[in-house]
């Protein structure tokens, strides 16, 4: 069965044919970073416009790719909810009419549980599993039997893990997304130069998470959590920097790693002194890397916790969506899995963030159970579910 999966939730509008569920013929993404970059963040009226822009011309080089013609598509499929209202229906609405002018079954996917099938692409889901959805809106762990079949056990009373992320890199002003930007820069600081809060919240919480406390610590209380660990040696003067006289950089640091810096980064931190963001003594690269360290030390934590409660039952989790790829979380993920001797499953790095691949993906289990969608399909931007604050 040869499935079209389209994802237009956020800022990617994406296109896919994925055979029998597990083989990707095409997974064609087109971006809109360049157009939110402006704006430190997803502007809504914007994505839904690039979306209409995108999305004929992503379905025709999706279809050239897997080297395939409409007649040989079996199902439609599209991500239906949550996510933005405006890109939602651009999709949705695109679907409705392939499904219709093809005469083909529609179904509307949960484009979060597809986050998790994305897993499925490279290795296969062993049933019953612990999931930990760690997406740019939403973060959330997960009990499931099967993909029908699920229980949410802890989510964000406030800001998601990408939010966390893209928020610190608006403050220190290093483009969208955050994430990936703050991993980068991430390896070139110390982990341990401050010491900031892990907000774990037991009796408040359980297992529901909290970034907003740590956001506020690095934005307004940094000195606070300074650590004996802070690293000097990275603290220079711009000025000393030229192609024949290298900086002082941390001489600890792997000689390929300082190769690969990119110097326009010094500049950035000089420029955020001048502006009063960063002190004259304080080091971004230190600050980047503390905190990415605690998100993951934080997200740890919690899935320690369920696993606590949960491990006799569960014994693999799957961990997925866009912050997945971060390499200090997935560091962290791993030695907990040694720790408590379970098997942890990622998705290949280029099915972390959206991509119609997951949709198509999902909508096979979805037809196995014969759940299809109509030409009434409307998107909704909320799963309640995951409602925050409460």
């Amino acid at each position: 069965m040869i499935i079209c999966g389209i994802e237009t939730s956020c800022d990617d509008t994406s296109i896919s044919f994925v055979k029998d569920g597990k083989i990707i013929l095409s997974n064609i993404t087109f971006s809109q970073y360049q157009s939110h970059n402006l704006f430190s963040g997803v502007v809504p009226e914007i994505a839904s416009r690039e979306h209409l822009n995108n999305i004929d011309k992503t379905y025709k080089i999706a279809l050239n790719e897997a080297k395939i013609e409409e007649k040989d598509i079996d199902l439609i499929s599209v991500s239906a909810f949550p996510g933005l209202i405006g890109s939602l229906v651009v999709g949705v609405n695109f679907a409705k009419g392939l499904a219709f002018r093809l005469k083909k079954p529609l179904i509307g996917v949960n484009h979060l549980l597809a986050h998790i099938y994305a897993v499925n692409f490279s290795k296969k889901i062993d049933f019953p599993i612990l999931a930990l959805l760690i997406s740019g809106g939403h973060t959330a762990i997960l009990k499931m039997d099967n993909f029908l079949e699920f229980e949410i056990i802890g989510k964000t009373y406030d800001d998601s893990v990408g939010e966390a992320f893209d928020k610190i890199a608006k403050h220190f002003e290093l483009g969208y997304p955050g994430g990936p930007i703050i991993d980068k820069l991430s390896i070139y600081g110390n982990p341990t130069s401050y010491v900031f809060p892990i907000t774990s919240h037991e009796e408040k919480h359980k297992l529901n998470f909290s970034f907003s406390g740590l956001k506020t610590a690095v934005i307004y209380f940094r000195e606070k959590y300074i650590s004996a660990n802070i690293n000097n040696n990275l603290n220079f003067e711009f000025k000393n920097y030229s192609k024949d006289n290298k900086p002082n950089l941390d001489l600890n640091k792997p000689k390929e790693l300082l190769k690969t810096f990119n110097k326009d980064y010094f500049v950035h931190q000089e420029y955020l002194k001048k502006k009063n963001i960063l002190k004259i003594n304080e080091n971004l690269f230190d600050i980047l890397s503390s905190f990415q360290y605690t998100i993951a030390k934080i997200i740890s934590f919690k899935l320690n916790q369920a696993l606590s409660l949960y491990s006799s039952k569960y014994k693999s989790i799957v961990v997925a969506g866009g912050a997945s790829a971060n390499s200090q979380i997935r560091k962290e993920l791993y030695n907990l899995s040694k720790l408590n001797n379970i098997n942890i499953i990622f998705p290949e790095l280029s099915l972390c963030t959206d991509n119609g691949a997951m949709i198509a993906g999902l909508a096979l289990e979805y037809y196995k159970n014969n759940i299809l969608s109509d030409l009434y399909l409307s998107p909704n931007a909320r799963f309640q579910p995951l409602k925050r604050g409460c």
